[in-house]
């Protein structure tokens, strides 16, 4: 159960990355969900597991996701805003 709701995450954030109007709100779409999608993903798999080595290793990948995917995600976002990458606005054309 717990990584179907991990794969409704990811499903979310891919829609959330192809719906959305702009550089930002796609990025906290996709950054957002997939990290949690992919952190649900691999507690379920870390149940299905059991306590093992291979579980101690996926909860490692689940902090290591958890500490880089939002920092990356804010990097890319900030790189933008200080290049001049303007917010969509209501009544702008989508990019």
């Amino acid at each position: 159960m717990v990584i179907m709701c991990g794969l409704f995450f990811m499903v979310v954030g891919a829609l959330g990355l192809l719906r959305l109007p702009d550089l930002y709100t796609r990025a906290h779409a996709s950054g957002k969900c997939d990290t949690l999608g992919e952190g649900l993903m691999l507690v379920g798999f870390m149940l299905y597991e059991g306590a093992t080595l291979i579980s101690l290793k996926l909860l490692l990948l689940v902090i290591f996701i958890f500490i880089s995917s939002p920092t990356a995600v804010h990097a890319l976002v900030n790189v933008a805003y200080n290049r001049g990458v303007r917010p969509w606005q209501k009544g702008d054309e989508r990019r």
